[in-house]
């Protein structure tokens, strides 16, 4: 019985999921703190109220009602949204486009005509001796 819950725990989209819900919280956290500290008391200063909430406020029939209320967490979640697309999956999906036309990684050189890419040290010792696993050893 535990076997079985320990496999679905071990599968590797649910620990992803995992690390996504954490790593989503803690962004949405510092995006908050940028909005609440920067950008919401801009857009309140351009409206002339101390804060967003109090924004479009008024009373009808002794019910108050406020825009402002409604405002902050739209704001907050189109913020949020923009940070992630553009700090996330822009770069992600323009990493998977390279891939896809064939432009290789930054981070080898390319490859001599003929010969894949292979670093260095395993080079010298794999292809210049003509034996797996005895680099070094001549």
């Amino acid at each position: 019985m535990l076997k079985g819950f320990k496999d679905f725990l071990m599968r590797g989209n649910v620990v992803d999921l995992a690390v996504a819900v954490v790593i989503g919280a803690a962004f949405a956290k510092v995006v908050g703190g940028l909005l609440q500290g920067v950008i919401n008391p801009l857009i309140a200063s351009v409206a002339g109220k101390p804060n967003l909430d109090s924004v479009g406020t008024f009373t009808l029939n002794q019910a108050k009602f406020s825009i402002g209320l409604l405002l902050t967490p739209l704001v907050n979640f189109v913020c949020v949204g923009a940070g992630i697309y553009f700090m996330v999956v822009m770069p992600l999906n323009k990493l998977a486009e390279r891939r896809a036309r064939g432009v290789p990684d930054f981070l080898l050189p390319p490859a001599p005509r003929g010969r894949c890419r292979v670093p260095r040290q395993v080079d010298g010792g794999f292809w210049g001796s003509g034996k797996l696993g005895t680099a070094g050893s001549a």
